[in-house]
């Protein structure tokens, strides 16, 4: 492990780089997961209101998490997290989309009843390749403390 409660201070941000989404993936995850006819059918797809294929949410949630654990997460000290405070999916996620973690620490305090952790709140979002924001988490991890 190489990060831990004190490499994460307030203000601390991380960019992941791009990964595509495209339409076999995003028709996969949802056949499996979300098989709702605007992840599933491209042609059932257009007759909604997105007016084409858009990826399910939990998705892109997934595609975060798989960006977190390779930017920063897996060589942590992370042991937990009590959940999400949100989770905003702002705008839809269509086929070719290049999508990009951006991770900032909104505070970070040891915890008050276990010295061997400190707690840390987050906003993670996914941009789009114009820069705009596809979701939108507020959270919080876990960390232990470094051994002094």
């Amino acid at each position: 492990m190489h990060r831990f409660f004190e490499d994460f201070p307030t203000g601390w941000t991380y960019e992941s780089g791009p990964r595509t989404l495209e339409t076999a993936e995003i028709v996969a995850f949802a056949r499996e997961w979300d098989p709702q006819r605007y992840h599933t059918d491209e042609a059932a797809a257009r007759a909604t209101p997105f007016g084409g294929l858009i990826a399910s949410g939990w998705q892109t949630g997934c595609l975060a998490m798989r960006l977190m654990c390779d930017g920063y997460l897996t060589d942590s000290s992370c042991i937990a997290s009590p959940g999400f405070d949100e989770l905003r999916w702002a705008k839809p996620v269509r086929p070719g989309d290049a999508l990009r973690l951006r991770a900032r620490v909104l505070d970070a305090r040891p915890s008050a009843t276990k010295p061997d952790r400190g707690i840390v709140h987050w906003r993670w979002e996914m941009l789009n390749q114009d820069d705009e924001v596809v979701l939108s988490i507020l959270g919080t991890q876990f960390f232990l403390r470094r051994k002094n």
